[in-house]
């Protein structure tokens, strides 16, 4: 389904069955849309900003949202205590290696947010438009620490 949404965004972590992971931003109703086809086992397409997202859930092992739809997400996927024990190890892992970037949007919107990877564009949680890392800039100072530093104010040159 395409559509254009104003809600705040969501961060969707995601491990394919390879180990590769992976993160996008989403709506709540794009969560929505993302469990029915997780449940449902059909392909998962989406508009973000200007630019389409697709995701196999075939290919999908786990994944997690951090938000309201955490809980609902464990019920569908229940774990056992083996399996906790190496969830919660991977969590840790996980967290160790966060990058964090600071996003300074043309519409007046500036927070900062994290991945597990490190990315050289983003989405701006308000209006959505593109944001790219100043790689000149490098790394500024946030309350998180330092964090990479991403916009669309000015034109920011990009490999290619």
């Amino acid at each position: 389904m395409y559509y254009e949404d104003n809600e705040n965004l969501s961060i969707m972590t995601y491990t394919l069955n390879s180990g590769i992971k992976g993160t996008v931003p989403l709506s709540n109703k794009q969560i929505q849309e993302w469990l029915e086809s997780y449940r449902s086992n059909t392909k998962f397409i989406t508009a973000i900003g200007k630019e389409f997202f697709g995701l196999n859930p075939e290919l999908v092992a786990d994944f997690k949202v951090q938000n309201r739809f955490s809980n609902y997400v464990e019920m569908i996927r229940p774990i056992s205590a083996g399996d906790q024990e190496k969830n919660d190890e991977l969590s840790q892992a996980y967290e160790e290696n966060l990058v964090f970037f600071k996003v300074d949007c043309k519409c007046g919107t500036t927070y900062t947010t994290y991945s597990q990877y490190y990315t050289t564009k983003w989405f701006c949680s308000k209006c959505k438009e593109i944001v790219f890392m100043d790689k000149k800039k490098g790394k500024v100072p946030t309350d998180k620490g330092e964090a990479w530093y991403m916009t669309n104010k000015y034109f920011v040159e990009r490999e290619s």
